[in-house]
C-alpha cells in the first residue's frame, strides 16, 4: 500500500473529475462536500477518498442531481446512489471513473472487475468506443499537467492493449486465408503508441479481412518485401507522435514514391499528426480519416 498515491492538489482533483478548482472551493465552502488538508503554507491537499467523493459527486451530478440535494446525503449513500443509477443509465461514466481510480492506484483487480462489469452487458468494440478511447484521451492531459507519471500512463494502455490482445487471439479460430486483399497495420519509425491499430487490426478480424500486424517503429523500406507475397495490399497506419508536423507530407510522398507504385495498393492513414493537412497535399493513392470509427466503416 506504501505506493499508492493518497495525496492531491486541488488541480489533481480539477484534472481528474472535471470540475473546476473554482467550483470544488465553492462546494467546500458551501456545503462542506470536501474537507482539504492544508500545508504549513496553507495550500489545500486532498485525500484519495476525497477524490473517490469527488467523482461520485461529478458523476451524480452529471445525471441530474443538483448539488445542494447531493450535500444533504450520508456518506454511504453517495456511493449507494452512483451504483443505482449506473445500473440504469451512462454505465460508461462510472466505469471510466473507476478506471481512473485503478490507474492512480495501480490497482489491477479494479481494472478486471470493471472491465468484467462491462462485458457482460456490451460488445468488446462498445466498451472500446464508450470507455477505453474517452479514458485514453484524457490520458494526454493528466500527463501533461503532471497529475499523472508515464508509469499510470504504461499501467492503463498495458491493460487495455491485454483486452484487446485477448479478443484477437479469440478470432485465431477464425483466420481468414490471404484471397486478393492482404491489409498491412504497422507504425512509422519511432512510433510506438500503438493502441488505436491494435484495435483496428482487431476489427479488420472480426469482419473475416486478412491482416498482417507489424507493429510500432518499422522502417519504410523493409515493407518493400511484402509486395514479393501478396497481390493487393493496403497499407495502414496511425501518426500520434511522429512523424514530426514538418515531416508527414514528405514521409507520405516518400512511402507513395517506394511502395504504392502498383494499382492495386493504397495507403490508410490516421492521427493527430495530420491536423492541418489539407487533402491536395496528398498524394494519390493515401487516404486519410479523423477518427478510428470513420476508418473501420471502410470495410
Amino acid at each position: 500500500m506504501n505506493n499508492i498515491q493518497v495525496n492531491f492538489s486541488i488541480k489533481d482533483l480539477e484534472n481528474l473529475t472535471g470540475i473546476k478548482a473554482h467550483t470544488i472551493r465553492i462546494w467546500e465552502k458551501r456545503y462542506s462536500l470536501l474537507s482539504p488538508n492544508r500545508s504549513e503554507t496553507n495550500i489545500r491537499n486532498y485525500s484519495l477518498e476525497s477524490l473517490q467523493k469527488l467523482l461520485n459527486v461529478s458523476y451524480l451530478n452529471n445525471n441530474g442531481f443538483k448539488i445542494s440535494k447531493i450535500a444533504k446525503l450520508k456518506e454511504e449513500e453517495i456511493p449507494a446512489a452512483v451504483r443505482e443509477i449506473a445500473s440504469r443509465a451512462k454505465e460508461e461514466d462510472h466505469a471510466i471513473n473507476a478506471l481512473k481510480i485503478a490507474m492512480i492506484n495501480f490497482d489491477q483487480v479494479l481494472f478486471y472487475n470493471t472491465y468484467n462489469t462491462l462485458i457482460q452487458t456490451k460488445s468488446f468494440s462498445e466498451i472500446f468506443y464508450s470507455v477505453f478511447l474517452p479514458i485514453l484521451n484524457d490520458i494526454g492531459l493528466l500527463w501533461q499537467t503532471n497529475t499523472i507519471t508515464p508509469a499510470h500512463e504504461h499501467f492503463l494502455s498495458v491493460h487495455i492493449k491485454q483486452k484487446i490482445l485477448l479478443n484477437i487471439e479469440r478470432l485465431q479460430s477464425l483466420e481468414p486465408r490471404p484471397t486478393n486483399k492482404t491489409y498491412i497495420l504497422f507504425l512509422p519509425d519511432n512510433e510506438i503508441h500503438d493502441i488505436g491499430l491494435l484495435f483496428i487490426n482487431y476489427q479488420l478480424r472480426s469482419k473475416g479481412n486478412h491482416t498482417i500486424f507489424l507493429g510500432e517503429s518499422v522502417p519504410m523500406d523493409s515493407l518493400t518485401d511484402l509486395h514479393e507475397f501478396f497481390d493487393e495490399l493496403t497499407f495502414i497506419t496511425y501518426f500520434t507522435v511522429y512523424p514530426e508536423p514538418e515531416h508527414v507530407v514528405d514521409y507520405l510522398n516518400e512511402f507513395s514514391d517506394m511502395l504504392l507504385l502498383k494499382d492495386n495498393t493504397k495507403l490508410m492513414v490516421l492521427g493527430p499528426r495530420l491536423a492541418g493537412i489539407a487533402p491536395d497535399e496528398l498524394p494519390q493513392k493515401v487516404s486519410t480519416f479523423n477518427s478510428i470509427e470513420q476508418l473501420v466503416k471502410e470495410f
